[in-house]
């Protein structure tokens, strides 16, 4: 992933290929924060968050829950829940997602930038059908009515829904998990997005039907050369399907590199304490070691590392000073004062 300046520049446009043929930038954030409302007062969930998301590509958001993977992405889209409120920049072929208003931002959703929901079965209208649903953005990009119907059929058919000539008249409860899935799967391709926000899209699945609807999604982010940020907890999908990954925690960024560097050579405490967790994302044989203590409140977010609390590495430095994200000589990028050690 390419550095990001420290500070707006005048033509924030996507840049271009270079010369060894990377991929172009598509997504830009930039110190990105977000409050929340809270009894006391509002509670910032994110907090200084930059990183980018280039085109083609899976960027995967990992971390626990609570340490504001679920608000970037919904900052993105701008589906903040009720009183929420953003500060920083999303730049978006050269506009700030941020500051752009409600009625353009409208326009992108759906169409250029396109969510899939952790929870179809709430996200899904149970009083339509799913042929009604998958082919609202069709009709209200100007498709012709007499087309949307073999359009639906055609995307049904495309994301693994059997019989879509049927399908495509049932309603979300005649649908399995697994194929309320593929149909919001199906919904977000309707646009044509070039980018695509995937919340947990399997956590309410069973490891079979993960497994397919992952391979879908990474088929089909392939085949239309789209890009993809993805949002999980679990290290076992990053490691299957992000080319890059961003570690969060307590509404931070740890540390942001290529998913296998991250993995097999983790430069921060709190990655290296995920990847030990879960010794199947690098070694099948090895014996589980559990990350102790519980996520920071982000209404408590202890003083200088957020992570010090829990980390077995931590010094007074860590206890006063919150680290900053700085390059490393692997081309990584890593908020942690002594991040030798953790490697």
């Amino acid at each position: 992933m390419k550095p990001l300046p420290t500070s707006p520049v005048a033509d924030p446009a996507p840049s271009e290929p270079g010369p060894g043929g990377g991929p172009a930038e598509l997504l830009r954030i930039e110190h990105l924060s977000i409050d929340l409302p809270g009894p006391a007062g509002p509670v910032r969930v994110v907090d200084d968050v930059s990183f980018a998301v280039d085109a083609g590509r899976t960027t995967g958001l990992i971390g626990e829950s609570g340490s504001g993977k679920t608000m970037t992405a919904s900052a993105i889209i701008g589906l903040l829940p009720a009183g929420g409120t953003a500060s920083g920049r999303i730049w978006w072929h050269g506009e700030d997602l941020v500051a752009m208003p409600e009625k353009a931002r409208r326009r992108l959703r759906g169409h250029s930038i396109a969510m899939i929901f952790q929870d179809p079965q709430s996200a899904l209208n149970p009083t339509q059908t799913i042929g009604r649903q998958v082919g609202e953005i069709l009709r209200r990009g100007g498709m012709p009515a007499s087309q949307v119907r073999r359009a639906v059929i055609d995307l049904l058919d495309r994301v693994g829904v059997p019989d879509p000539e049927t399908r495509h008249a049932q309603y979300p409860h005649q649908y399995s998990g697994g194929l309320r899935q593929r149909a919001m799967v199906a919904t977000a391709l309707a646009g044509s997005p070039q980018l695509i926000l995937a919340d947990e899209p399997t956590t309410a699945l069973d490891v079979t039907v993960q497994a397919r609807i992952l391979g879908l999604l990474k088929r089909i982010r392939e085949q239309e050369g789209m890009a993809m940020l993805l949002v999980s907890h679990d290290l076992r999908v990053m490691a299957h399907v992000a080319d890059e990954v961003v570690v969060m925690y307590a509404g931070r960024v740890c540390e942001i590199g290529p998913s296998r560097e991250v993995f097999h050579r983790p430069a921060h405490p709190y990655t290296r304490a995920l990847v030990v967790s879960v010794p199947a994302v690098r070694n099948k044989t090895a014996i589980a070691d559990p990350l102790p203590g519980s996520p920071a409140n982000p209404a408590e977010r202890p003083p200088g590392c957020p992570f010090h609390p829990r980390c077995p590495k931590a010094r007074d430095r860590c206890r006063t000073e919150v680290p900053q994200l700085r390059h490393l000589a692997t081309g990584r990028q890593v908020a942690c004062h002594f991040p030798e050690e953790a490697t």
